[in-house]
């Protein structure tokens, strides 16, 4: 009797001590290259659209760099303060916001704390509670654009649901006035309120397949062949004076072409104005 005592003791013991184990280690939360790369690309997306600039950093939850990008004429000096916003935010789990209002209240004395960027513009990135890094971003037209692009970006791997957009009559006559970008959403699709009044050059667009439906009007379109003296203007686009080869289509008001990325085409004739809705689909 004493055994089957101590033995089951033993057993309790040995049970209660994997428990303990068991109740040391957490299942955390982490933020992948994945994730800090599609971070980056909301935010570059909305500054694109606020025709502003910015430097965006994102630091997993220990500070540590994990993506950098800077829109173009962005200052320089942003990259090192958008680091310190990102990481400031991760450490402190806070939005660096708080820390700037803090001080502004005269704890001043906060500042002489290390590794410690008190600006506004640094939000910690949250997935089911667990804050896995964060996101800073410096050199946007205001602190105020600076946190909402560092919102942006955080939004676009918390997991929340991404908003319905909706676009009024006004706004996309607005926008066909002129020919616009209607809506962005980083590098995964655009849809361009596409206005043409006279032939344009032949385009490559490397990365990028062109979803066209006409709203009005007529054009020939020429798509395949070789474009003529093709430059390259920006990253992943071409243009040339023309076409050589190549199939024409005349298209007109109701017709959808596609056209893969790396297909050269160009609007060879149009009437004036030709409208047409342009979905950039990578």
């Amino acid at each position: 009797m004493k055994i089957n005592l101590i033995g089951t003791a033993v057993l309790v013991l040995a049970g209660l001590s994997g428990s303990a184990r068991a109740a040391e280690i957490a299942e955390r939360k982490t933020l992948t290259l994945d994730g800090a790369q599609r971070a980056i690309a909301a935010a570059v997306a909305q500054a694109h659209k606020n025709h502003a600039g910015g430097v965006i950093a994102v630091v997993d939850d220990g500070g540590n760099l994990m993506a950098l990008e800077r829109v173009d004429g962005t200052f320089a000096a942003g990259a090192n303060i958008s680091i310190g916003k990102a990481r400031t935010a991760a450490l402190f789990q806070k939005p660096t916001r708080v820390f700037e209002e803090i001080i502004a209240k005269g704890r001043t004395a906060m500042v002489a704390l290390n590794d410690f960027t008190p600006l506004q513009g640094g939000v910690p990135i949250t997935i089911e509670g667990q804050i896995v890094g964060a996101v800073g971003v410096s050199g946007a037209a205001s602190a105020q654009q600076d946190e909402e692009l560092a919102m942006t970006a955080a939004a676009a791997v918390s997991g929340a649901p991404t908003p319905v957009t909706y676009f009024d009559s006004l706004r996309v006559s607005a926008a066909f006035e002129k020919g616009a970008v209607l809506f962005s959403q980083g590098e995964s699709y655009m849809v361009h309120a596409s206005r043409r009044e006279k032939p344009g050059m032949a385009e490559i667009h490397t990365k990028d397949a062109d979803i066209v439906y006409v709203l009005d009007g007529t054009a020939t379109l020429v798509t395949g062949g070789t474009a003529v003296n093709a430059k390259v203007t920006e990253p992943d686009e071409l243009r040339g004076t023309e076409i050589a080869g190549g199939e024409a289509r005349q298209l007109k008001k109701g017709d959808v072409i596609i056209v893969p990325a790396g297909v050269p085409h160009w609007f060879k004739e149009v009437s004036n104005p030709f409208l047409y809705y342009v979905v950039k689909a990578r």
